[in-house]
């Protein structure tokens, strides 16, 4: 049986499924017995075709597609309502963690695109630093000052600063993402031209001298900020190439589908950008040392890596618990 002949042949159970699912969660009080019974079958049912599903078409949609339908199934059946701080922290540990190890390839290639970017604007100029005026606004090139950086962090407003800089990189952020309804088109263009800028700022300070602390003035705050940013461009390109490529699958319904995983990954981003622009509000602009400030980015490094290992450890247990109850 190939994944055509699977999906026509039981598709009909998986709607029937995901209505049952939805009327559950919109009120249990009105369920018949008979409801309650149908249920039950059709999730077993859904159960066994996921592992079916998983062994013969482990990288088609429908593998995916049915892993969300007994995720809802089994947590209907096996957990009772729980408070929003448990889905909360349930969506972080487990949900958000899932999604990035899932469409890791997608935010590599929106990273690569950054990267991409950063170099070619660093060359060119590195080569001529004319070409600063070319790659950036005006009036941000002529406010650049390679001897001032640092200067004047007293003067910094930093509760605002903070503010203003968290709803700058959402918004950015929100455009990246938005951006894979142009399959994909907007958010590649956005994430070049953010190294652009990027790669264009290092070259004036590598050519005066002043990289070691231009990287301590970025570097803090940017580990976290450009990681966001890339998640949040992934999800963007992963809306883009399934709208481009639907597979097996309408373009309508890669575009329900996608659009929804994409969202979960655009709001997992938000703690990252809140992190970021506190740290871009009080501790970059002050008059730390540049040491510490480098440190303040190796340990926010070392923070991302460990919550990604964490969170791992978390899903593929909760996998297993999940594989043995059904």
């Amino acid at each position: 049986m190939n994944v055509k002949q699977f999906v026509k042949q039981h598709r009909d159970d998986w709607k029937q499924l995901e209505q049952l699912v939805t009327k559950l969660h919109k009120n249990r009080r009105n369920l018949t017995a008979a409801d309650i019974g149908q249920f039950n079958r059709l999730y077993q049912k859904a159960a066994q075709h996921l592992s079916y599903s998983q062994t013969y078409f482990p990288n088609e949609d429908v593998t995916a597609y049915l892993n969300g339908i007994v995720s809802k199934s089994h947590n209907l059946l096996y957990k009772d309502q729980v408070s929003s701080m448990k889905q909360l922290q349930h969506f972080f540990s487990t949900t958000f963690i899932g999604l990035i190890l899932e469409q890791w390839k997608f935010i590599v290639v929106a990273m690569l695109l950054f990267t991409v970017g950063g170099l070619a604007s660093f060359i060119a100029v590195l080569n001529d630093p004319s070409n600063l005026y070319s790659v950036i606004p005006t009036e941000m090139a002529q406010g650049v000052d390679p001897d001032k950086v640092g200067a004047g962090q007293e003067s910094v407003d930093s509760p605002f600063m903070s503010a203003y800089i968290m709803t700058n990189n959402i918004q950015v952020a929100i455009m990246a993402f938005a951006g894979g309804i142009t399959f994909g088109l907007l958010t590649v263009y956005l994430l070049i031209y953010n190294g652009i800028m990027v790669g264009a700022l290092a070259a004036l300070f590598w050519q005066s001298g002043k990289s070691y602390e231009f990287w301590a003035f970025i570097v803090p705050h940017g580990m976290i900020e450009l990681t966001a940013i890339f998640i949040a461009g992934g999800a963007g390109l992963l809306m883009g190439y399934k709208l481009f490529v639907p597979g097996q699958f309408s373009r309508g319904y890669q575009l329900k589908v996608q659009a929804k995983r994409s969202v979960q990954l655009l709001l997992g981003t938000i703690p990252l950008f809140v992190i970021a622009g506190i740290i871009e509000g009080f501790i970059t602009p002050t008059t730390l040392s540049l040491e510490i400030k480098y440190l303040v980015a190796f340990i926010t490094v070392i923070g991302l890596i460990l919550y990604l290992i964490v969170g791992n450890l978390m899903l593929r247990k909760n996998e297993s618990i999940a594989g043995l109850d059904s």
